[in-house]
């Protein structure tokens, strides 16, 4: 068993966040800018090693795909294609920023703490991959 990556996708920038080798805790990793997402995965690997990726799927409020998933499928197929042995999941991230910005407050994070959206990405990276764990589709998948 290794490490999940979850991956917060932006047109600007990701949200990061992995588990730990057993797959107990999520944590954030980092904030990276788009165009360097498949480096900084590439790398992340060579690292740490991985099983398999988790891509916060952009969904409106009837589960229908949103306006950005026509930014998010062409930088994840580059992303299939320099690894193309590590699986990649897509997971409904609906309402991860809310979410993110409500740990945030809870956390005592200041006002000026929570405009950084760098942070709000890594945050909702890691509440995708909670949410991914704890849920159905992880346990069903056998990966």
């Amino acid at each position: 068993m290794g490490r999940i990556l979850a991956i917060d996708f932006g047109r600007k920038r990701c949200g990061i966040a992995a588990t730990d080798p057993l797959r107990i805790v999520a944590s954030g990793v980092a904030t990276v800018a788009t165009s360097s997402l498949v480096d900084f995965v590439k790398k992340y690997i060579a690292d740490n090693g991985l099983d398999f990726i988790v891509v916060g799927e952009p969904r409106d409020m009837k589960g229908n795909p949103s306006e950005s998933t026509r930014y998010l499928l062409p930088a994840i197929e580059r992303l299939r294609q320099a690894i193309p042995d590590k699986p990649i999941v897509f997971f409904d991230e609906r309402f991860t920023s809310v979410l993110a910005h409500r740990a945030m407050i809870d956390g005592g994070l200041k006002k000026m703490a929570r405009r950084d959206k760098a942070l709000v990405d890594e945050i909702s990276a890691t509440i995708i991959l909670n949410d991914f764990l704890a849920g159905r589709q992880y346990k069903e998948s056998g990966l």
